[in-house]
């Protein structure tokens, strides 16, 4: 390590050949483990130092002062936008760093330029060179403190981004954080609040205050010195690793040949840091007027901090050797498993046995498919299921004419509660919410309002006389209100319920997959399948619609009052309220004969035509009742409609409550036939004709060349690819499972000797 004043020694003095030899096998071996984690994602994590920091604290900076040359970006923003895990190895004969290094600057560029500026996927580094110590760093991006406000949300979204990698990255156990801090005043918990998330005792974690040089001419007090060095346990945790924070400074200069360089070699960086550390001290001790001890030495310099880490490290490693090999044996049983599978499938890459898989296949999928239409808990509903909202989102909501979506006010709360309106559903359940919030808001639209000028145009001329027939201006507003009003909501219910059996597709091969059913590595086999089950279902949902438009079209083409005319009491006591009251001439009783009359149609089943005439409907005038004061009733009757083309307020108020009968008697039957429909010839068909329709289209690709269908020369060459890499993963762990054993037969036997 290094000493006051001279340059580093290199690791293999604090320790004979032999004790050497074995700390280079072990570094070497964790190395391995940890390149073998990254880079085929196994679940295992050797231990390593995390570098967390904020930008401009200094991180890449320290991190090169502990390898002992430059290798980074240095400077303010955002320099590392990427993990970069380094290993570094101790080795006397390295005069100059032997690593890779040219791509970090380039990936950086690259990330700063994309829509995610960030990337959790470590860049990995070996580095071997005679001044750097036998640790493994990963240095992650600074964390950014934002100034708030809209005009910085981009700058607020990058932290968010950093402070999320930085906080999965601390999330794995055997990960030694290096907290750094920029400070004078430890109650400024600035990367700390961050950190103590994570790990709030910092049990793990070492804090290094950085820029030691710029903060010691801030100090007036010897007293202010002291607190800094030794902060009191109120400010900073007694359980954090090293008991105290440790003091670092990193000369600014840069390594080159420029005119700009201040170094032209890295033995003189790491000279530089050397005497850095000196020319601290000292001021340390001239302010505070007293020798620094030994235990406040041991923690001031890069180089201190260095010998703490890897001493820490080495005992982490030693600690973790027999941990180690279960999980390694445990991965190469996986990975064997994983080669014998591979190896398995390309036996079975022959015409017969690929039909045989596809037919099987079909089976699978149907069966699913009904027991998500059955009802099933085995999908996860957080990852599939979806809420009203979502659904109306993803599936459209029901809109009214005017295009606006309604309001949950508008529709009855027990709709959201009984209905399961927060719920999380998919399949059956689902199917059923959206049939019962179509019943909901269609069965409580009410007929638009009706204008005197609609009144007026619908009357029109009779091809024959110049009267009016309020019968006929009734049925003609209703049926064109009611087809105004309910078309849109047959399309709309089309595309919800189109929705969720399309969504049935990915939840269908999720259960496939979970029970090790799925068709993996047949890509275009299942392309095939996924576009022939959406065509069937949107062929069919298109059909079911245009089953429902007919029906729609004929209830609003011609008015059948047995159909429409659907609470003839209520249309009675409503004429019947109003007969004695209107001062337009028309006597109550010719009012109520009226609809005494239509009544006694009905009773005898006689279906008048939409176009008779009001002077028909008075021929039921009450026989007690003078034939003078009938007559004169009815001359009144007749010249208040059919010879007066003024519209009276009772005439109004009749044509109004004929059109709502006729509306809400059209709106029964739309909801009824569209139910019925929708579930006669959109759901039923899933489960009785879409086996068969698959099945036929299976077969009729079967007896095209079957690699159009399953691509074997495709899938062979990509299953020959995963083997190998498969081969190599294996042969890799079976390595690093032998160098554990004999690393831990050699320290069992030292524990023996010892």
């Amino acid at each position: 390590m290094v000493s006051k004043g001279e340059d580093a020694s290199s690791p293999g003095e604090h320790a004979n050949g032999g004790e050497w030899e074995g700390q280079w096998r072990l570094y070497e071996a964790y190395n391995e483990l940890h390149g073998l984690a990254q880079e085929f994602e196994t679940p295992f994590d050797a231990p390593a130092v995390l570098v967390v920091g904020h930008q401009t604290d200094g991180k890449s900076a320290l991190v090169e002062g502990l390898m002992g040359f430059q290798f980074n970006h240095v400077g303010g923003g955002t320099k590392t936008r990427r993990p970069i895990t380094l290993h570094m190895k101790y080795n006397p004969d390295a005069h100059s760093p032997l690593c890779h290094l040219v791509y970090i600057e380039a990936e950086n560029m690259k990330l700063e330029h994309e829509p995610c500026q960030f990337s959790a996927k470590e860049i990995i580094i070996r580095v071997e060179y005679k001044y750097c110590p036998n640790l493994t760093i990963i240095d992650t991006p600074g964390l950014v403190a934002p100034a708030p406000g809209r005009k910085n949300r981009a700058l607020q979204a990058q932290a968010r981004a950093v402070e999320s990698l930085v906080r999965a990255k601390m999330q794995h156990k055997e990960f030694i954080v290096l907290c750094l801090e920029d400070c004078n005043d430890w109650s400024n918990a600035t990367t700390r609040r961050v950190v103590m998330q994570i790990d709030p005792e910092l049990s793990r974690t070492v804090v290094v205050s950085t820029k030691l040089d710029t903060k010691i001419p801030q100090f007036a007090r010897a007293s202010d010195v002291e607190v800094f060095l030794s902060p009191p346990a109120c400010v900073l945790d007694g359980f954090m690793l090293g008991e105290s924070p440790f003091f670092t400074s990193v000369p600014s200069g840069r390594v080159g040949s420029g005119q700009e360089s201040v170094y032209r070699s890295n033995d003189e960086f790491k000279q530089a840091i050397s005497l850095r550390e000196m020319e601290d001290v000292a001021s340390l001790e001239d302010k505070l007027g007293r020798s620094l001890s030994n235990k406040e030495r041991s923690r001031i310099g890069v180089s201190s901090l260095r010998l703490f880490l890897e001493e820490l490290l080495q005992k982490r490693y030693m600690d973790n050797v027999p941990l180690i090999i279960p999980l390694l044996e445990k991965e190469f049983r996986s990975t064997t498993r994983k080669l014998n599978e591979i190896n398995q499938e390309l036996s079975t890459l022959d015409e017969v046995k690929l039909k045989e898989k596809g037919r099987a296949f079909h089976d699978l999928f149907l069966t699913k498919l009904s027991l998500l239409l059955k009802g099933t808990v085995v999908a996860p509903p957080d990852k599939f299921g979806e809420t009203l909202q979502d659904e109306r989102v993803n599936g459209g909501a029901f809109l009214g004419v005017d295009g606006l979506q309604f309001s949950h006010k508008l529709i009855p709360v027990l709709l959201f509660n009984a209905q399961n309106a927060g719920m999380r559903l998919y399949g059956g359940a689902q199917y059923h919410r959206a049939m019962a919030e179509f019943r909901f808001v269609v069965g409580g639209i009410k007929c638009p309002p009706i204008t005197r000028e609609e009144i007026v145009n619908a009357c029109g001329v009779e091809d024959i006389h110049d009267g009016t027939n309020y019968s006929r201006t009734a049925c003609v507003i209703a049926v064109a209100k009611a087809r105004d009003t309910f078309e849109p909501f047959l399309h709309q219910l089309g595309g919800r319920l189109l929705h969720i059996l399309k969504r049935l597709l990915p939840i269908s091969v999720h259960l496939l997959q979970k029970d090790g059913e799925f068709l993996s590595g047949h890509e275009v086999f299942l392309r095939r399948v996924a576009s022939a089950f959406n065509n069937f279902a949107e062929t069919t949902e298109r059909s079911c619609r245009e089953r429902c438009m007919e029906d729609l079209v004929s209830t609003t083409r011609y008015v059948t009052w047995s159909l429409h005319n659907k609470n003839r009491a209520g249309l009675r006591q409503f004429l019947d309220s109003f007969g004695g009251t209107e001062q337009s001439g028309i006597g109550s009783g010719s009012v109520a004969n009226l609809s005494q009359e239509s009544s006694a149609n009905d009773k005898h089943d006689v279906k008048p035509r939409a176009d008779v005439k009001l002077s028909h409907l008075s021929s039921g005038i009450d026989a007690s009742t003078s034939i003078q004061t009938t007559e004169t009733r009815l001359a009144d009757l007749l010249d208040s409609t059919l010879w007066n083309r003024r519209l009276a307020p009772s005439s109004e108020r009749i044509v109004y409550a004929l059109v709502q009968q006729i509306f809400h008697g059209i709106r029964e039957y739309f909801l009824a036939s569209a139910e019925l429909k929708f579930n006669c010839f959109l759901l039923m068909p899933v489960v009785d004709k879409l086996p068969a329709l698959l099945r036929e289209d299976l077969e009729s690709v079967f007896e095209d060349e079957l690699d159009n269908v399953f691509d074997i020369t495709t899938l062979r060459h990509s299953l020959g690819q995963r083997k190998q890499e498969t081969e190599i993963e294996l042969k890799r762990i079976q390595r690093l499972k032998q160098k554990f054993r004999q690393i831990h037969e050699q320290l069992n036997a030292v524990m023996l000797k010892q």
